[in-house]
């Protein structure tokens, strides 16, 4: 038995690399071959080229040798070697860190329900160190999973002093990235610059031609033959971030309100989670208000 080959697949992990740059040539040769030259082995490549933005974009799931200098050490021979000659942004992830996600919630239940079920089954790899509500009445919810829970009312009068309290919870706990998982309050810009394109939103894709509370009821009353839902990352402009997945569904004049807010729900559901498997997966890259989103 051939034990080298064991030990050589038990001291490899795996790292993705997702990086952009103005678009030349040579790109894709120069980070395979830096790879290949430091014994790592490719197990997935994608690329794209912004033709209108001149600008390249490429994602790389590869193994490297495990050694005692770790990721940062690759990421800045990295840099030094091609990075700076291309101009790269670059990020580098090892694959079994799992993610820090923290949940915002209020009151509605469908998407927080999903997204417990999804962690719970180990469809969603991450790691969840709490949920954070302005209202008690998902509590029980958090209990049932195991989860931390923290209770932080909004209002006008507190709004600042409650962000600053959540800011605190999130960098205790070391979070990655947040899920609005139908949080009903705005997001601040203070929190925002603290997590740029980290905070992950949901909603119904109406906007902006029916807002207000009723958006499913305006709607119905248009007649309107058509639902979906949007997820995206929040921006300081009000749901106008950079859009992570899209998805509708057909009504008709059979539909009632009631169907229309059950369809919109499952959309949501399903929406949010395949927005959240792409950003855990790093599939998403950000570039000015648009993503490029990697199969």
């Amino acid at each position: 038995m051939r034990t080298d080959i064991f030990v050589k697949k038990n001291t490899m992990k795996r790292i993705t690399l997702v990086m952009n740059c103005p678009d030349q040539k040579g790109i894709i040769a120069a980070v395979t071959n830096y790879i290949h030259g430091n014994n790592g082995n490719i197990v997935y490549i994608d690329q794209y080229v912004d033709r209108v933005n001149s600008i390249f974009f490429m994602r790389v799931e590869c193994e490297i040798a495990e050694n005692h200098q770790g990721i940062e050490h690759f990421k800045t021979n990295f840099i030094d070697s091609i990075g700076n000659e291309f101009q790269l942004e670059i990020d580098i992830y090892l694959n079994n860190a799992l993610p820090k996600m923290a949940l915002f919630v209020s009151k509605y239940d469908h998407c927080l329900y999903d997204i417990l079920a999804r962690y719970q089954s180990g469809e969603l790899a991450v790691e969840i160190p709490f949920i954070l509500s302005n209202h008690l009445d998902l509590k029980n919810i958090a209990e049932r999973f195991d989860i931390p829970f923290y209770h932080l009312p909004v209002s006008k009068e507190n709004k600042k002093e409650a962000e600053q309290k959540q800011l605190k919870l999130l960098q205790e706990h070391q979070v990655d990235f947040i899920v609005l998982a139908r949080y009903m309050q705005i997001i601040s810009k203070d929190l925002i610059q603290h997590y740029p394109n980290k905070i992950i939103n949901i909603h119904h894709s109406f906007l902006p031609a029916f807002p207000g509370a009723k958006p499913y009821h305006s709607a119905y009353e248009r007649g309107v033959k058509i639902i979906g839902a949007t997820s995206h990352y929040v921006t300081e402009e009000l749901d106008a971030g950079p859009i992570i997945e899209q998805n509708t569904t057909h009504v008709s004049h059979l539909n009632s309100i009631d169907d229309f807010i059950a369809k919109g729900r499952d959309l949501e559901r399903i929406v949010l989670s395949k927005a959240l498997q792409l950003h855990v997966a790093r599939k998403v890259m950000v570039y000015q208000n648009k993503t490029v989103v990697f199969s």
